[in-house]
């Protein structure tokens, strides 16, 4: 079973993530808040991907800056992310920040998605 963590989507945006995910992937699908709730969770458990949303909904934290704190972190920086955006320039950011394609959340059952976090998972 794979594990996934999403950080900085609210509640109903959580649920759609949950339900995408889980009910594609075999998958279990955690949240965290800000980067202060994520890294040390990310420190802790073993994840196969992680989504951050764009801005964080507890502050509007900017994803892009987690994204960064992530891969510059020699322990965490192989693990596989993902922005979360509509935005194709803020994906092309995310993607020269080190992370791999994401997906927008209008997006979320294309086939294209699937594929793209199938890949991801490594499935």
């Amino acid at each position: 079973m794979k594990r996934i963590l999403d950080i900085g989507n609210c509640g109903p945006d959580h649920g759609s993530l949950k339900r995408f995910f889980t009910g594609n992937f075999d998958c279990v699908l955690d949240q965290a808040d800000s980067a202060a709730d994520a890294l040390p969770k990310l420190r802790d458990t073993a994840y196969d991907l992680v989504v951050v949303n764009r801005k964080l909904d507890i502050d509007y934290t900017d994803g892009l800056d987690i994204i960064r704190q992530i891969k510059a972190d020699e322990q965490l920086s192989s693990t596989p992310v993902m922005l979360i955006t509509n935005y194709p320039e803020h994906q092309d950011a995310a993607e020269q920040a080190g992370a791999l394609r994401g997906f927008g959340k209008l997006e979320l059952q294309s086939s294209e998605t699937i594929e793209r976090v199938k890949s991801a998972l490594g499935e």
